[in-house]
This record gives C-alpha cells, sequence and structure tokens, in this order.
C-alpha cells in the first residue's frame, strides 16, 4: 500500500503513528484527493468550485480559495504519499502560472471572485442562467488565496520565488478603513471591493493610496469568523497595524438596548490591548460559555485554525474557545436537536443550491444559522429589552456535513472519527472522492456533489493530524510567528466548558 508505505518510511516528514484510526484518517484523505485531483482543468491545472459526486462534470467557474485549498491539499497529498514530490510540484506550479496570467485589479494587486478554470478568463456572466457578473475584488478570498502562497514559499522551494513574487504584488491595505471603530482606536477590514461603482450601497475609496478609485462594501467585518485570515495575512505581511486584531467585536457590549439586535446579552467587562478597547464577552449555552461567531458554524469557528496555529498561539483565547465550540456543537446534535448526528457549517443544500448551516445559539445574530431544513429557531431574548421565546420543542430535518466532523478532528477526536463512521455506515455519503457534502439526517437525502471548499478543509485537517501539523508548520515561518503571535497571545478570554455529566 502507497499510503501504508508513506507512513511507515517518511520519517522527514515526522509522520503520525501507525494506528487503525490513523489508517481510516489516511483512506479518507486518498478517497478525497481524488474529488479534488478530478476538479482540476487538464490544460491549466486549476481547480473548479465544485465536482459532482461520480467525478465527471466540474463546474465552470473557481474562486480564489478554490485555487488555495488546491494548493494547500496537493501540499498534503505530497507529505501523506498520495501523489509523488514531482507531481506535487507539477501541480502547483500550474497554478502559479495561471494566476501570473489572470486579469486582477491594478493597483492593489487583488484577484476578482471567480474565473473561468478552462480559459482563466474573468466569469462576467454565470454559466447557469446567464446573469451578469460584477467584478469584485474579496478581503476574504484574498486572504486564502495569499495563505497558500505562504505555504509555498516554505513547503516548495522551487516554487517560493513566483509564490513570493505573487504574494507581495497583493495590496491588503486596500481593505483596511482606519475610521471603522473610532470608539476602540482602531480599523476594521472591508469585505471587499467593486472596480466600477454597483447597484446598492457602495463607498468610493481610494484605499490602496494610488488614487486610482474604487467601491468598497459599505459593511465591514466586525465579528470573530472565517473573515479574520485577512487580518492575519495583513498583519504577517507589515500591510496592516497590529492593533487591528483587536478591532472586531468578540460580541458586542452589553450597553442598555443599542446592542439587543444579538442573540443574547453577554457576560463579560472591558479590557485594553496594545492600547484598543475591547469588550470581552460570552455567550451561555448549556452551562458553557464561549465567545460566539457570526451565525454558529464549524467553520466560522475553525477554518482560520487550519492555517494559523491558534491553539498555541493565542491559548487564552482560541485555545480556549474552539474546544468549547466544538463540544456545543456536539450537544445541539446528539442531545438538544436529538439528530444523532452533529456537525454544522455552509455546504449544499441536500435539497438543491448552497445554505448556511450552524448552531443558532454560538451566533452572534438573533436570527442565526440554523441547523435543520426547517429553519428552527431558537431565542433566550434579551434582559430588558427582548423577550425570550419557547425553546423549540421539536426540531426537523437536521443537515450534517462531514467537513465539520474533521475540522473538528484536534479537539474532539473519538467523536469525530465516530460521527464520520456513523454518517458512512447509515446513509449512502460516501463516493469515488470521499464524503459527499452534506446529508439530511431524517430524511436521509444526500448532496452527492464535492466542493473545492470543502473537501480542501478536510485534506488540510487531515495535513495537521496526519502529518503533524504540516499547514500550520507551511504557514507559521518565523516572520510570521514573529508578527502575529505577540499578539495574538495577549488576549484571555472567559471560555468555561460545560460541566461534565
Amino acid at each position: 500500500m502507497r499510503v501504508l508505505s508513506a507512513l511507515l518510511l517518511t520519517t522527514s516528514l515526522t509522520a503520525a503513528p501507525a494506528t487503525s484510526g490513523n489508517f481510516t484518517l489516511y483512506q479518507y484523505a486518498r478517497d478525497t484527493w481524488k474529488s479534488l485531483a478530478a476538479m482540476a482543468d487538464p490544460a491549466t491545472g486549476v481547480p473548479s468550485d465544485k465536482i459532482t459526486g461520480d467525478l465527471k462534470t466540474r463546474a465552470k467557474v473557481t474562486s480564489p480559495t478554490n485555487m488555495a485549498t488546491y494548493i494547500w491539499s496537493t501540499l498534503t497529498a505530497r507529505d501523506l504519499g498520495i501523489i509523488d514530490p514531482v507531481d506535487a510540484s507539477l501541480r502547483v506550479g500550474k497554478v502559479l502560472k495561471a494566476l501570473e496570467r489572470m486579469e486582477r485589479n491594478t493597483p492593489t494587486g487583488q484577484f476578482y471572485n471567480w474565473y473561468d478554470p478552462a480559459t482563466l478568463q474573468l466569469v462576467r456572466v454565470w454559466p447557469d442562467n446567464g446573469d451578469k457578473v460584477q467584478l469584485f475584488a474579496s478581503s476574504v478570498d484574498n486572504g486564502w488565496l495569499a495563505t497558500a502562497l505562504m505555504m509555498v514559499r516554505n513547503a516548495m522551494p522551487l516554487h517560493a520565488a513566483r509564490a513570493r513574487k505573487l504574494l507581495t504584488s497583493m495590496n491588503f491595505s486596500s481593505y483596511y478603513d482606519p475610521a471603522a471603530r473610532p470608539d476602540a482606536g482602531t480599523g476594521l477590514l472591508r469585505g471587499g471591493f467593486w472596480p466600477e461603482k454597483p447597484e446598492g450601497c457602495s463607498v468610493e475609496s481610494d484605499y490602496a493610496g494610488t488614487g486610482v478609485k474604487v467601491y468598497s462594501t459599505c459593511h465591514h467585518y466586525g465579528a470573530p469568523g472565517e473573515t479574520r485570515i485577512g487580518t492575519y495575512v495583513g498583519i504577517a505581511l507589515g500591510q496592516l497595524p497590529r492593533e487591528h486584531y483587536f478591532g472586531p467585536y468578540r460580541t458586542f457590549p452589553d450597553s442598555g438596548c443599542d446592542w439587543a439586535w444579538q442573540d443574547q446579552k453577554p457576560v463579560g467587562s472591558w479590557k485594553q490591548y496594545l492600547g484598543v478597547n475591547v469588550w470581552e464577552g460570552t455567550y451561555g449555552y448549556r452551562g458553557a460559555r464561549y465567545v460566539p461567531n457570526w451565525g454558529g458554524s464549524m467553520f466560522e469557528e475553525l477554518m482560520a485554525d487550519l492555517v494559523v496555529p491558534e491553539s498555541s498561539w493565542a491559548p487564552r483565547s482560541w485555545g480556549r474557545n474552539h474546544p468549547v465550540f466544538v463540544k456545543a456543537q456536539i450537544e445541539h446534535g446528539l442531545r438538544e436537536a436529538g439528530y444523532g448526528y452533529w456537525g454544522f457549517s455552509p455546504s449544499n443544500d441536500p435539497r438543491g443550491g448552497y445554505r448556511e448551516y450552524g448552531v443558532d445559539p454560538l451566533g452572534l445574530q438573533a436570527e442565526g444559522y440554523t441547523s435543520d431544513e426547517e429553519r428552527t429557531q431558537t431565542d433566550p431574548g434579551y434582559e430588558g429589552c427582548r423577550p425570550a421565546q419557547p425553546a423549540p420543542t421539536t426540531f426537523g430535518d437536521g443537515v450534517v456535513t462531514p467537513h465539520a466532523s474533521f475540522l473538528a478532528l484536534p479537539y474532539a477526536r473519538q467523536e469525530a472519527m465516530d460521527n464520520l463512521a456513523k454518517l458512512r455506515k447509515n446513509f449512502d455519503a460516501y463516493g469515488p472522492g470521499g464524503f459527499y457534502d452534506s446529508v439530511a439526517v431524517r430524511s436521509g437525502a444526500v448532496s452527492k456533489y464535492y466542493l473545492a471548499l470543502d473537501q480542501g478543509m478536510v485534506m488540510a485537517a487531515l495535513g495537521n493530524v496526519l502529518a503533524s501539523g504540516n499547514m500550520h508548520r507551511y504557514f507559521g515561518g518565523r516572520d510570521v510567528e514573529a508578527a502575529l503571535r505577540p499578539v495574538m497571545e495577549l488576549e484571555d478570554w472567559d471560555v468555561v466548558p460545560a460541566p461534565t455529566n
């Protein structure tokens, strides 16, 4: 067995010990890689956004995030012995060549959201329906792409110079609004910008400092979530001030009814880090206290943790929060909702399309993401401002996505493996490219697609578990650690695990 040989013989990669659990995870990695390899266009090497469950029909669009997840999945496939180093180098080299050819925003160097993987041209009309696509550069999508380029610098010396050239041409200050948090003394990242004025709300701006006009989103990213990757990258590259790390709200303050639109009234206090005033609030759920994310989903909590070693660099904040958050998702799926399964995160909807899923009480917004098709909500109220609503007596057709279990592996390994085993045994949830994207566990409906985003999260999680944190090592070189760790390790969250039964 090729994978077994890699496990036993590749000592330079400090592979995980050969256990039965690891063999199962290696099988998952080998099969998951098949779906990602099948997404790659034969000519350009660029992955599609998704592919059908039979690995035959690729989507006709891709994004910077898709290219990022494919790059780091290629690194993991190499490190686990699924493909050889020459194959991996050729694959990454083709993606870098494609990126060098793609049209992007000048002078910010930011890539736009959608490209044709076969031609590398910008997608200006949706292939499925003919609707116009307005060019947009996203701080999150470009953050993930920059992350992958940072990994290539450390993981593939042959391609380091090309990756570095692409990376240093990307200006993340183009998203930064220094006046977004005058109350805190720092700024926030905007969601992105359009090169041409869009319909709806936009802000004419020149954030790149070049005199070239762009139209930025009216919203900022003001809460914890996967959007923090732009913050990490910008600080690591020296393009954003360190103080910005403390700009996004952990929860919104508890002052009067001004913030009563949030899901519940937080408990906390004001603290100061690097001169920034931070409200260190927490929410409560079934005996636990935690810092929520926007919608209560697993990938908002843990996708950034795949590449940034948050538990070791921020042991008193993210290091406390991640295991509590995972246990809360398990608690919801197994006990509160009684699905018998858990793992709720944005994914394909088994009924069609793409949808956000999460655990409502774990999100900041009052109408948060829900775990079922019926959108069953909870509302604990906001003391003195909004009355609590009766708790649901039943939940509907819960939608579980396997990538959520893989994200949870570092914090609840046995529970994650048991959950995956049950999904595979009890549903038609596993195909030639690994686990399909989602399962509606009461109806048994399965979304038989593979998404580059979700499969890429699976591969990154397996790399960290089976190749001794390879994603963390490749991202967290000395310069990156020196820029980020001293900031991240300052914070102290009042997170409390749920009492054990």
